[in-house]
């Protein structure tokens, strides 16, 4: 039987995604996570540069103390397409991060679609350098979707604006790694199609009247679920667990999970899911008064 599950609230994952939705909401810095944190504990800063936006998370240990994220366009499906463009709205975040915990901080690790070529990986790392970090390392987002989840068994789906990225888990090993192109960018040009308007207005009827695009934008959440299909064909006993931003719209899950037969998990905060994900792939960074 089909279905979509909400992750239980009080899980850890859903406590750690709610604490850096709140950071974000409100914009300031947690400088006291908790008394299960080290105030003078090394801090872990990850760069998401997503196609619809980037967002900067810094770590103390496993808790967020900042979260900060800026409106994008500079990426396409994964690939840096203005890199100007990019670099300035790190550094922009880096700066705002920086001022809220005052500190300067040098290294970061940054994420990639699974299946971009190597010198648009190392593009997004250029970006991140040219931010102003020093030391830069890169993790794919699938591999860092699941180091906020700590899958077992199960297919971690990292859906973002341009791009599609799977990884089959079994025994919290990743057996299979692999993406295609469809994501939340796709959804919008659907969106604008139907209706006769621009994308960047498709996006915010998407986002503000998810109940009115929701019936539209069916077909184009069977494209993606199809690619779901297409990339898992040994692991149709294993849930999927959805990340990224591009299917929180309500009742996206239960559209993959009748669709594909297959028990579906959803987050409250899957936006944040990755971006946690790249810091905690992070290093222990530098950082100077």
């Amino acid at each position: 039987m089909a279905v979509a599950l909400m992750n239980p609230v009080h899980s850890a994952v859903d406590g750690l995604l709610a604490a850096a939705a709140a950071l974000l909401e409100t914009g300031t810095a947690d400088l006291d996570p908790g008394p299960d944190v080290d105030p003078t504990g090394p801090l872990r800063i990850g760069v998401d540069l997503g196609t619809a936006s980037c967002v900067l998370v810094v770590l103390r240990g496993e808790e967020p103390i900042w979260v900060g994220a800026e409106p994008s366009g500079a990426l396409r499906d994964g690939v840096v397409v203005d890199f100007a463009r990019a670099a300035a709205t790190i550094g922009r975040l880096k700066q705002a991060a920086e001022a809220a915990l005052g500190l300067e901080l040098a290294d970061a690790a940054t994420a990639y679609p699974p299946g971009i070529p190597v010198d648009d990986a190392r593009a997004c790392r250029f970006v991140c350098e040219a931010a102003g970090f020093e030391q830069v390392e890169l993790v794919d987002e699938v591999t860092a979707a699941q180091r906020t989840l700590g899958i077992g068994d199960g297919v971690v789906v990292d859906v973002g604006g341009g791009s599609t990225g799977v990884g089959v888990f079994r025994g919290g090993r990743l057996v299979a790694l692999d993406d295609r192109p469809g994501g939340g960018h796709h959804l919008d040009l659907i969106l604008a199609g139907a209706l006769g308007i621009d994308v960047a207005q498709a996006e915010s009827r998407k986002r503000d009247h998810p109940a009115d695009a929701f019936a539209i934008l069916i077909p184009g959440l069977q494209r993606i679920a199809e690619n779901i299909r297409a990339l898992t064909p040994d692991a149709a006993d294993l849930p999927l667990h959805l990340a990224g931003g591009a299917l929180m719209l309500p009742g996206a899950g239960d559209v993959l999970a009748r669709y594909l037969q297959r028990t579906v998990v959803t987050y409250p905060h899957a936006l944040l899911i990755t971006p946690v994900g790249i810091a905690r792939s992070a290093p222990p960074g530098r950082t100077r008064t």
